[in-house]
């Protein structure tokens, strides 16, 4: 089960519903401090923490956004704070059916809320009891008759038990009493007990539990054993939370370990789990490998005073837990908190996570706030790529202000948050247009781009290098024989995909620069609707977006269209030498571009399109080596783009 949107309704400084999709794997939210990311986190954890945590549930008096609380008070409501929308995977929808009948059950995705008052409640999960009770017949080898239209009029265990006393024949009364689970309606769901016992067996049990984590949680280097088993210690201090997590890790029992006079067990179970973090430890951290965990436990005792009692026995105050750091190179330790703030983050949350990852039968949502603040631009990369590789199996959702924690080629995973006068706003990248909030983002950008091109106040923004190797060399051969081509003060940017050019549109367009697009045509309807809703926002003009398909006369082109189709094919040829070999008279003319006409001959839907256009800049063409239709479509491309820059 995986949780697709969240719609946070109100809480702290969220004063009005804020809803954002969640990706599949990473979810990134990017705003400045006190922009309400952590309480986006803090929302999303209370509505089904991984533990009964007192600070992970919801309170009006804390939590309630505080200029509206009075009326809050006055009015005795109980108010939604978030609403989570899931969707049911495949394995869960084949054990329901397996449970129900198939058919039974067809619900692809439902919502569940959760009141302030702790409250839940679940809406679009809908069973056919009628189809249920064929199907039970049917396998229960019952004939259909009246008593099967009676048990379809059922909503609870009082009319269910009603109908069953109605049966005369021991045999079918044994069988259908069987049945009886499915009518319990224990939640007390309104004539609905079926759709209620999916929802109490079924997909209570499979939601997803939230994992909260920051800096607050990190490893103490001293830890005073006595506070683990102490209510006040495990509720109120996080880093004993987390030591807490470490013995519970070891499977070390805590009470027998303060009754101890040995501690060498103890001792072997924590370095025993000590490696195995360490080992996940060092596969991700690359900056320093030379650093080791190290335990000791030891006991601060008072001396007994009595100097006539010759059997005096010191009494012991207090069992404590050391954690120093080794460097295996200089041979020196140090506490845990003398070491980098990074190391300690790093370790203390694997700490944290190894524990709910021992746990099989749940399903967990990772929410970290600043994860990897303190860490070094590669060390956040190394981070980076350990959460790309837990999020095949978990979700994750993370807040940060760094462009080294955003990954620019999952820029569309991102999410905005912004402090408005409306109060906190939750917005998908190409909605912002605040460039304070966008600058992590374009420091990202701007620090991939930059290692191959310089942004212009003119750009020209195309899909891929192939795009750009094409419009260049053509450009040169219309201005050698003195016609036009592309301006010099024009930058062509390749932004690696249709999918990536609204991310860079909203972007760029965040710093007033003059951008024109020149795209494939659109065969994604999310691609297309995003695009379209940059144009209404005025971050782009609708004259600005040209498409190859206007220079064709075509429904469907790519660059490679604006080519003669036997010039395009004598590049393809040649570029796959030994591999392909196409003609003009192999292609369908009922596709309407060169790209999925040279597809259907070669049975690959792709191809790698930058051989080609690496052979035409390699090639040394002149005017000559294409026709004037050819030359004549370029140069029309040239002149619209100029006049629009």
């Amino acid at each position: 089960m995986k949780l697709i949107n969240a719609t946070i309704h109100k809480y702290k400084s969220i004063e009005k519903d804020q809803s954002f999709k969640v990706e599949d794997g990473i979810t990134v939210l990017v705003g400045m401090n006190e922009a309400g990311k952590t309480s986006v986190l803090e929302a999303l954890a209370k509505v089904n923490y991984f533990t009964k945590d007192e600070d992970f549930k919801f309170n009006t008096t804390h939590d309630y956004p505080r200029k509206e609380k009075k009326k809050l008070d006055k009015s005795g409501d109980d108010p939604v704070a978030v609403t989570l929308t899931y969707i049911i995977d495949d394995e869960l929808s084949r054990i329901i059916d397996k449970d129900l009948g198939e058919g039974t059950f067809t619900v692809k995705s439902f919502s569940y809320l959760k009141r302030y008052s702790g409250k839940g409640a679940y809406t679009g999960i809908t069973a056919s009891l009628s189809k249920f009770v064929d199907y039970q017949f049917k396998e229960l080898e019952v004939e259909a008759d009246a008593l099967s239209s009676q048990l379809k009029q059922c909503s609870n265990a009082t009319e269910f038990k009603a109908v069953l006393d109605l049966i005369e024949d021991d045999d079918i009364k044994e069988k259908i009493e069987s049945l009886k689970p499915y009518f319990e309606n224990s939640w007390n769901w309104n004539k609905d007990s079926l759709s209620e016992y999916v929802a109490r067996n079924h997909i209570s049990p499979n939601i997803p539990k939230f994992l909260y984590y920051d800096e607050y949680y990190a490893l103490p280097s001293e830890v005073v054993i006595e506070d683990l088993v102490s209510s006040k210690k495990s509720l109120e201090d996080g880093e004993y939370k987390t030591a807490k997590a470490l013995f519970d890790l070891a499977d070390i029992n805590i009470e027998e370990l303060i009754s101890a006079d040995d501690f060498e067990d103890y001792v072997a179970e924590l370095e025993a789990t000590q490696a195995l973090i360490t080992k996940e430890l060092f596969k991700y951290w690359t900056t320093n490998s030379n650093l080791k965990i190290r335990f000791a436990i030891d006991k601060k005792v008072e001396k007994s005073t009595n100097p006539y009692n010759s059997n005096r026995e010191d009494r012991i105050l207090q069992h404590k837990l050391n954690i120093r750091v080794e460097n295996t190179r200089s041979d020196m330790t140090l506490p845990l908190k003398n070491r980098s703030k990074g190391f300690n983050w790093f370790f203390s949350f694997l700490v944290w996570f190894k524990k709910i990852q021992e746990d099989t039968k749940s399903n967990y949502i990772l929410l970290l706030d600043e994860p990897g603040l303190n860490l070094h631009a590669t060390a956040q990369g190394d981070l980076l790529r350990f959460f790309e590789d837990l999020s095949d199996e978990y979700q994750i959702v993370y807040t940060t202000h760094s462009p080294f924690m955003i990954d620019p080629a999952k820029l569309p995973s991102v999410r905005t948050v912004v402090e408005s006068e409306e109060g906190t706003k939750v917005s998908d990248t190409i909605q912002e247009k605040d460039p304070k909030t966008l600058f992590p983002l374009q420091a990202a950008l701007g620090y991939t781009v930059a290692q191959n091109l310089f942004i212009s106040k003119k750009n020209l923004l195309v899909e891929g290098v192939s795009d750009l190797i094409y419009l260049t060399v053509m450009s040169d051969l219309l201005k050698l024989s003195g016609r036009t081509g592309l301006k010099d003060d024009v930058t062509i940017v390749p932004v690696g995909g249709l999918d990536k050019v609204t991310t860079f549109i909203s972007l760029l367009g965040a710093n007033k620069l003059n951008i024109v697009c020149l795209l494939d045509s659109f065969i994604d309807p999310k691609g297309k609707a995003k695009l379209e809703d940059l144009i209404k926002g005025n971050i782009i003009k609708h004259k600005n977006v040209k498409f190859f398909d206007e220079y064709v006369n075509a429904q469907k082109a790519d660059i490679e269209d604006l080519f003669e189709k036997d010039e395009y094919l004598t590049l393809f040829n040649e570029a796959f030498s030994g591999e392909y070999a196409v003609g003009e008279s192999d292609l369908d003319s009922n596709i309407p571009n060169i790209l999925g006409q040279i597809g259907k001959v070669i049975l690959k839907s792709h191809f790698n399109h930058y051989r080609p256009a690496r052979l035409l800049a390699a090639k040394g063409v002149d005017n000559s080596s294409f026709s004037s239709e050819t030359l004549n479509r370029f140069e029309a491309v040239f002149k619209d783009v100029n006049k629009l820059l």
